[in-house]
């Protein structure tokens, strides 16, 4: 994506309240706020205009992380419709400054950020299917870089959504792999922005350590990921069955150990270096 200048203004000078995102030469606003503060939100000017809109929160049947994509040619009216679900608590809309977004646009966009959510694969999708649109080559165009600044401004509003586990800026042959190995196991990754990602068919511990029972965290993620399938049990170790991204070396080398490690110590680069040792370089 090409350098930008994002302007964020908060309107209660709350970092986490309502507030308002433009980046420079752009037509486009995001507007974004708590459920807490729906009634500030829906007063909005904006609010009554033609846009995309994402409701992020946690599913409370699975406890996974959800999104719903949707789009209107009144955003303020259909966010009312969607009062009455409990799975979402932040809301982020974008529309046009010009108004130069029609019903077939944002059709599109709703099809094209679903699409792109999935390949990501961070969240839950609430609605797998849309409406979609066929719009002239020219349209397409305008619409594709419109999605390029969603891109943009969504991660600095504390949306993941459309960042992908998988990083996209090399090939894998390019990255910089590192190693997590024990007991005759091991594992695969890279570190991203986000923390590390490890890779599928990276090996780890069937038995956990002892002391998962003094920090049950490190139980319950490996639990998650069975449970979720991106860990599978094999005769006498799990193997990773996707790139797995964790915030942290040490989550993930807790995930891989069985149990609470320093994953600055447990990762290490092709020559041997831990991550300790490279950052202290």
């Amino acid at each position: 994506m090409p350098s930008a200048t994002i302007k964020i203004f908060l309107v209660y000078g709350d970092p986490k309240r309502l507030r308002t995102a433009e980046l420079s030469n752009w037509t486009g606003k995001a507007i974004a706020g708590p459920r807490s503060e729906f009634d500030s939100i829906i007063a909005r000017e904006e609010s009554g205009k033609t846009g995309i809109y994402f409701l992020t929160g946690y599913d409370p049947e699975t406890g996974n992380s959800t999104v719903y994509i949707g789009e209107a040619e009144s955003i303020r009216d259909r966010l009312k419709n969607h009062l009455g679900k409990d799975y979402w608590n932040q809301a982020v809309f974008f529309i046009s400054k010009d108004e130069n977004l029609t019903r077939a646009h944002i059709r599109y966009l709703e099809g094209r950020l679903i699409e792109l959510v999935k390949q990501a694969g961070r969240v839950q999708i609430k609605n797998q299917q849309s409406s979609g649109a066929r719009l002239p080559e020219s349209d397409r165009a305008d619409m594709e870089i419109f999605l390029e600044k969603v891109q943009q401004l969504l991660p600095v509003l504390g949306v993941e959504v459309l960042v992908p586990t998988k990083a996209l800026v090399k090939e894998e042959t390019e990255l910089d792999l590192l190693s997590c190995k024990t007991k005759g196991l091991g594992a695969t990754g890279y570190l991203t922005p986000n923390g590390i990602v490890v890779l599928a068919g990276s090996q780890a511990v069937l038995e956990e350590r002892p002391s998962s029972k003094k920090w049950p965290w490190a139980h319950n993620m490996r639990q998650n990921l069975i449970d979720d399938g991106a860990l599978i049990a094999e005769i006498d170790h799990l193997v990773f069955h996707r790139d797995t991204e964790f915030s942290s070396p040490s989550a993930a080398a807790a995930v891989i150990h069985g149990g609470h490690t320093n994953g600055l110590v447990a990762w290490k680069n092709k020559d041997g270096k831990t991550l300790k040792e490279l950052e202290s370089l």
